[in-house]
């Protein structure tokens, strides 16, 4: 059986490459995508600037990763705000890794929290734009035929 790299608490760590979706790949395969620190916190216009970028280069698992450091740190009254952000992003990672479940799940949640923060928008965020971008996709996910490639989201408005 193979040690598993700990942290110095002890903590397991999986130090396997990913793929850009967040999948594990083979231990000796080269590459991978470098991987987000579990201690990243980012203040949220930094948070956002990164979320988007990761998103605009497919990797939403990251974009996600970035997101829930956010939520980790914010303020109670933006709980919410950051966790949902953060499933519509690992929403899109299950939709991108066919697990149609997944998604439709994690995206229905993070609409939900995403609805109180509508009519007041934080940080610059274009939330009645996530919340029609989630709806669109759960709208299309279940219907019959080829589910094309999801549109990325975009956090800002634009």
């Amino acid at each position: 059986m193979t040690e598993r790299d700990r942290d110095a608490a002890g903590k397991p760590l999986n130090s396997r490459p990913r793929d850009g979706l967040g999948r594990p790949l083979p231990r000796d395969a080269p590459g991978g995508v470098p991987r987000i620190p579990d201690d990243v916190r980012l203040p949220p216009d930094q948070s956002i600037t990164e979320a988007q970028r990761l998103l605009d280069h497919g990797m939403p698992f990251h974009a996600h990763e970035i997101l829930e450091g956010t939520w980790k740190s914010a303020p109670p009254e933006e709980r919410d705000l950051w966790q949902g952000l953060a499933q519509l992003a690992v929403g899109l990672t299950h939709l991108l890794r066919g697990n149609n479940t997944g998604a439709v799940s994690l995206l229905g949640q993070g609409h939900d929290r995403l609805r109180h923060y509508e009519v007041e928008s934080p940080h610059g965020l274009d939330i009645p734009g996530l919340l029609t971008w989630s709806e669109h996709l759960l709208a299309e996910i279940d219907r019959p035929g080829d589910f094309p490639a999801p549109p990325i989201p975009r956090l800002r408005i634009p």
